[in-house]
């Protein structure tokens, strides 16, 4: 019981130090991301204030009873937010991401909602074998695909191959390993958040946003159609992770099967 103790207060304080304020200001919902603008518009929308830790940027927002995450980039960093928070009685929480789109049909603005990812990245080595697959939480993409329908938006269901390589679209062995999986899109997070929350019975799931096309001619993000991206599509991606979590919460509510006990009302 004491290594128990000691260890949620290791997680509190560490939380607290990268994030910058109090665990006690994390809501009951957190949406998790890449990326510091989410944050900052995130809190320009809804008039609170952006705190920032020495790893972390974060917004919280009582009135909706929604926090948001920017926790950097890559598989290290996802396995540390998902350990760190799964200390707090957080009740539901989406990673609002990016990918590359790995098919010729999709369009830049799409969604991807991934049910699993392969695990390319190393990192969810420390949680399991390499044989136990990294699924998203039923329930988070159950609440995902119905608001996606309700709002009339185009998604697509897939597999994302998680990768640790960043710099990778002019290497062609990688691509030839990467066309071989079948994937649906590429990312560098979705494996290890999905294995580290089964790990620590942490609802996660997570509506990626394909914000290019690698695999198409001239399809890698450019710094200018980077630009784009953010402002033809960043408030519609956070707004619509809002929508999600309240969504998960009243389907938690009702016992809708998919979340952890810990998360039943």
């Amino acid at each position: 019981m004491d290594l128990v103790l000691k260890e949620e207060q290791f997680a509190k304080d560490t939380l607290e130090r990268y994030s910058g304020c109090d665990v006690s200001a994390f809501q009951s919902n957190l949406l998790l991301t890449n990326f510091p603008r989410y944050v900052d518009y995130f809190a320009t929308s809804r008039n609170v204030k952006v705190i920032e830790g020495s790893m972390f940027k974060v917004a919280h927002c009582p009135e909706e009873d929604v926090s948001i995450l920017d926790f950097k980039i890559g598989s290290p960093a996802a396995a540390l937010v998902v350990d760190l928070c799964s200390f707090l009685p957080i009740k539901s929480s989406l990673l609002l991401g990016m990918c590359g789109g790995l098919r010729r049909r999709y369009v830049v603005g799409e969604y991807l909602v991934p049910v699993a990812s392969i695990r390319g990245e190393g990192t969810s080595d420390f949680y399991f074998p390499q044989e136990v697959p990294a699924l998203a939480n039923f329930l988070m993409q159950k609440a995902v695909t119905e608001v996606l329908e309700k709002e009339k938006t185009v998604y697509h269901i897939g597999i994302t191959y998680t990768t640790n390589m960043r710099f990778w679209e002019f290497n062609e062995e990688f691509k030839t390993k990467l066309k071989i999986t079948k994937a649906q899109a590429i990312e560098m997070e979705c494996a290890t958040l999905f294995a580290a929350s089964y790990k620590r019975k942490y609802t996660l799931g997570a509506l990626l946003l394909i914000s290019d096309l690698p695999l198409n001619e001239n399809g890698i993000k450019t710094k200018k159609k980077s630009e784009f991206v953010y402002g033809s599509y960043m408030a519609g991606h956070v707004e619509l992770g809002v929508k999600i979590l309240k969504h998960s919460r009243e389907m938690q509510m009702l016992h809708v099967k998919g979340a952890y006990h810990r998360n039943i009302f």
